[in-house]
């Protein structure tokens, strides 16, 4: 049971993940976009829906050629095997929050794999001129924070008079989990591992305190050399 909460927490992920993308593509046309919560005159943050379909990684991040799909693909396939493995391996040793962000960062991969996978044939997204609709599908974004925009003064060099929105990313339930585990790790590492280091820290000190084993044996006899 230790073991499947874990996992559970995983399966939260991939379900949440799963129906958003789903209902974006049934509800909403690719480019279209909703705003959920609006922007005012005191500030541009707002929250966004926009449907873009991602043929790369999180964030918007993207491969400019179908073999860097490919590989993009089998990588995501190999990473969720391997920290699927790991979970399962750390479930009775590692701190319960360490665990539950692993939860979270499985989860997330599995959902992205199911997008690039599957998703080329169930919704007919896959990258043109893909040899196969298969493990080319491309991932549902739709969460989007434009959270201020502003224009870069006139004198600046290179970057004069352009527009700058602050977080531009386009991303999804799946990327938020990835990220939510990898930021929660790196904050609380030193709770997380606190019981490997001061397991670790004990077995130093007891070889090193530990006596030596010939000390309590009687030393030799010296026999004087005969004249």
């Amino acid at each position: 049971m230790r073991i499947a909460r874990y996992f559970l927490v995983a399966l939260a992920v991939v379900l949440i993940d799963q129906t958003s993308k789903v209902l974006v593509h049934t509800y909403m046309y690719e480019g279209q976009t909703i705003s959920v919560w609006p922007g005012n005159e005191f500030s541009r943050f707002g929250f966004k829906l926009h449907y873009l379909l991602n043929p790369g990684m999180a964030f918007g991040i993207r491969w400019e050629s179908e073999f860097g799909k490919l590989a993009l693909t089998l990588f995501r396939l190999v990473a969720m095997v391997g920290i699927g493995y790991y979970l399962y391996k750390m479930a009775f040793q590692a701190h319960k929050g360490f665990l539950i962000c692993m939860g979270l960062i499985l989860g997330g991969a599995v959902g992205n794999v199911i997008d690039s996978v599957f998703y080329g044939v169930i919704f007919n997204n896959a990258l043109e001129g893909s040899p196969t609709p298969w493990f080319h599908g491309q991932v549902i974004d739709m969460l989007y924070f434009p959270l201020f925009e502003f224009q870069w003064p006139p004198w600046l060099p290179l970057l004069g008079g352009r527009d700058f929105l602050f977080f531009s990313p386009v991303f999804n339930i799946a990327d938020s989990s990835i990220f939510i585990g990898v930021v929660l790790i790196l904050i609380f590492q030193k709770r997380f591992f606190a019981e490997e280091a001061k397991l670790t820290e004990s077995t130093s000190a007891s070889v090193t305190d530990a006596p030596n084993a010939n000390s309590d044996l009687p030393s030799a006899p010296v026999s004087n050399p005969e004249p």
